[in-house]
């Protein structure tokens, strides 16, 4: 199926055996390109093509069919510009003679029209044993070769053979290069996240393909490659499920902006876009919060008794009169009237916001019977039509019922229940003095990420007013009639006005200014009761209650990857001991866990302390086996006199990415990450400021700030370092160099 020529017989000697067979691949490589190419210049003549066609003509069906060919092109022309880079990334061998490239696309034949696969997609079925085979149970296959390159030349080759006695001798003697996965993770980082898509192993290839519908839980301790599993994830699923999730698209939400901005190349380079990258403080359209709450504050926001005390802030502002409502004119509403058209507005169980249209006209209509009974006329339907609009036109009538239901937006309910200590009381009577004292603030405080899920509990509950929604509507045919009779104008101006094939409708259409279209993801990330197809919550331990509400809000399919791991908890309203004490309260009976057991990232040498930290203080959590050896234990350096920043600045700088980790009082005056900044990044070397401070704020913080370095790690200390750490270093350089 590859639609390329046998290898040439390969010389014997190492060097001349990777010389030719680099030679061989890269002249294959050199052709899937020309492939791409042609595929490109496909895409890009049909969406010129439907550009072409554009226009007023045809039936509806017609034009809804043209620009759905548009879309797809557009769709497709994006995609095979994404995966430009490291089309090809791996070759299978299978043992009938067999050849299958593999890739970030699938690809075929487009040069002689043939049509036949030369490129395999990494997520199609038949490019899975690239992830799954192994010597003990390589299937078909006889050997896996790796591809590196930079742009579109082959810099090197690994071989593994699978199956040595399905070689045939000159298969023996081609094989070239080393393990692919250790050279892969050897590398600098560049300060984003990769793909791993050539690399990926088979407990994270099982995750990957998992199927769509439930919710998976993928629990992994640092270094198992659970966020970028995830992503692949994503990519696999867009992939298998196109149909349901590109319209409906992927929401990713990560636990910071630095983490999103470290992920934000890795499913665009897998050739998906239709993806929206967001944390829980930006969840609410409009608002950006990156201000934490105080521990204090956080656990009170994020209980799932915040849900009861939204509601309840809700419901004092669907009031009743003390007594008898005075309306002048000798118009009296009874409280009782009052009292049963709240009754019967609370019972149609609709957004407060849309229930109040309906308690209104309810209140309006009693009004206008006691009007025409005092003016001694009948209240016939004639009165009906039109007696409550006069009367709710008279500006004291409006003031006094818009007083007893008025209309709300999240902003201005959640800033009054957070800064009117009545009100909360009210609304959280559970709530202890001390717990209603750490979340109240100042009218018109910055928002913070917790209350982001209040102010999303609150915009459930409220819903839009009707009101608003219907003079837009009125606005936009407005709108609309005078651009038709605009185009009506210049049709009878030009002399077109009975052309039969010219509408004016059409016509105000074609010519309207709507903007440039947007992607699926666009109009998701404007839209905050979008339903997605599917939900990747990454640092999904540190959700609170509250957070999890929002997130389930927008996957009703409950469709969703959870990646997280509970040793590495540091948020106060978090999951702690396990899993089942937040999913089984949200998710009863509806989510699985999968476990990542093998630490790819983290060297044996800087694992070995981070493990005696966890196990001495998470006793119940067992860290994952680090497969990386190096030479390289950690240093430690005493700073007597506390003066980090000048040691900081007297640090040599190595190769690769650094990142400065130290506790949250001083990371700001050092330029330094915050644990919870750190938190899904990793560095070729960390430097981490005070452990015993770090160890303070929690012991998830220090096990966290101890896994994010990959090849050095490096202590700076003017207090003792805690006694398992320091047991755990004097341990390990008790040992020879090279155990």
């Amino acid at each position: 199926m590859n639609g390329f020529p046998a290898d040439p017989a390969r010389p014997a000697d190492p060097d001349d055996r990777l010389a030719e067979a680099l030679h061989a691949e890269q002249a294959r490589l050199t052709g899937l390109y020309a492939h791409l190419d042609a595929a490109r210049e496909r895409a890009r003549r049909t969406l010129a093509a439907a550009g072409r066609e554009a226009g007023p003509g045809g039936t509806h069906q017609a034009r809804l069919e043209r620009e759905l060919r548009a879309a797809e092109a557009a769709r497709r022309a994006a995609r095979l510009d994404a995966v430009e880079r490291g089309l090809c990334f791996g070759r299978l061998d299978h043992r009938d003679g067999t050849v299958r490239y593999i890739g970030r696309t699938g690809l075929r034949d487009e040069l002689d029209e043939s049509y036949e696969p030369v490129l395999v997609d990494w997520r199609a079925p038949a490019a899975r044993p690239f992830y799954t085979a192994t010597p003990a149970d390589p299937g078909e296959l006889v050997r896996r070769r790796h591809l590196h390159t930079r742009g579109r030349t082959l810099t090197g080759l690994d071989d593994e053979a699978l199956d040595l006695a399905g070689l045939d001798e000159r298969g023996r003697r081609g094989l070239v290069g080393e393990a692919a996965l250790l050279a892969a993770l050897d590398r600098e980082r560049t300060g984003r996240m990769a793909t791993v898509v050539a690399t990926i192993q088979a407990e994270q290839d099982r995750v990957i393909r998992a199927p769509l519908p439930g919710a998976l839980v993928v629990q992994g301790g640092p270094g198992t490659g659970k966020t970028v599993t995830a992503l692949h994830r994503a990519a696999y699923l867009l992939y298998t499920h196109r149909a349901v999730l590109e319209r409906r698209g992927v929401l990713i939400l990560g636990p910071n902006p630095a983490f999103l901005r470290y992920i934000d190349q890795v499913l665009p380079a897998l050739g998906e876009t239709e993806v929206v990258l967001r944390t829980v403080g930006e969840l609410f359209p409009g608002v950006r919060a990156t201000a934490e709450d105080t521990p204090a504050a956080a656990v009170v926001k994020g209980g799932p008794w915040m849900a009861d005390a939204v509601r309840r802030a809700v419901e004092t502002h669907q009031s009743l009169p003390a007594g008898d409502l005075l309306l002048g004119e000798g118009l009296r509403l009874p409280r009782r009237v009052c009292a049963e058209a709240r009754r019967a507005a609370r019972g149609l169980h609709l957004p407060h916001n849309r229930a109040r249209t309906f308690f209104l006209r309810t209140l309006l209509d009693a009004l206008a019977v006691a009007q025409a009974l005092s003016l001694g006329r009948p209240y016939d339907e004639e009165e009906a039509r039109y007696a409550p609009r006069e009367l709710w036109a008279q500006p004291g009538i409006r003031a006094a019922l818009d007083a007893l239901w008025p209309v709300l937006t999240p902003r201005r309910l959640i800033d009054r229940l957070l800064g009117d200590p009545a009100l909360l009381a009210l609304a959280a009577p559970g709530l202890s003095p001390a717990e209603r004292a750490a979340v109240l603030r100042p009218a018109g405080a910055p928002w913070t990420t917790g209350d982001v899920p209040l102010l999303d509990e609150a915009a459930e509950l409220l819903g839009e007013d009707g009101t608003a929604a219907r003079a837009r509507s009125r606005a936009a045919e407005r709108t609309l009639e005078e651009e038709r009779a605009y185009a009506e104008g210049v049709l009878t101006v030009t002399g077109q006005q009975n052309d039969a094939t010219l509408d004016a409708g059409l016509l105000a259409e074609r010519f309207r200014d709507t903007g440039p279209d947007r992607t699926t993801a666009e109009r998701a990330a404007e839209d905050r009761e979008w339903a997605y197809g599917h939900v990747v919550v990454d640092e999904a331990q540190e959700l609170s209650a509250m957070a999890w509400r929002a997130v389930l809000r927008r996957v009703p399919t409950r469709s969703l990857t959870i990646v997280g791991d509970l040793a590495q908890s540091a948020s106060p309203a978090g999951a702690r001991s396990s899993w089942a004490e937040v999913l089984d309260r949200e998710l009863p009976g509806r989510w699985r866990e999968e476990r990542l057991t093998v630490n790819y990232r983290t060297p044996a040498a800087i694992m070995a302390p981070a493990a005696a930290v966890l196990r001495a203080h998470a006793p119940g959590q067992e860290p994952p086996e680090a497969v990386r050896e190096t030479a390289e234990r950690p240093r430690v350096l005493s700073v007597p006199d506390g003066g980090y920043a000048a040691a900081l600045a007297a640090l040599p700088t190595g190769p690769g990415t650094l990142g400065v980790i130290a506790p949250d009082a001083d990371a700001a005056a050092l330029g330094a990450l915050t644990v919870r900044a750190a938190k899904g990044l990793e560095f070729d070397a960390v430097v981490l400021v005070d452990p015993a401070a770090l160890l303070a704020q929690g012991a998830p913080d220090l096990y966290v700030a101890l896994t994010r370095a990959t090849k050095r790690l490096t202590l700076l200390h003017h207090t003792p370092l805690p006694p398992v750490l320091a047991a755990a270093l004097t341990a390990q350089s008790a040992q020879p160099a090279d155990g």
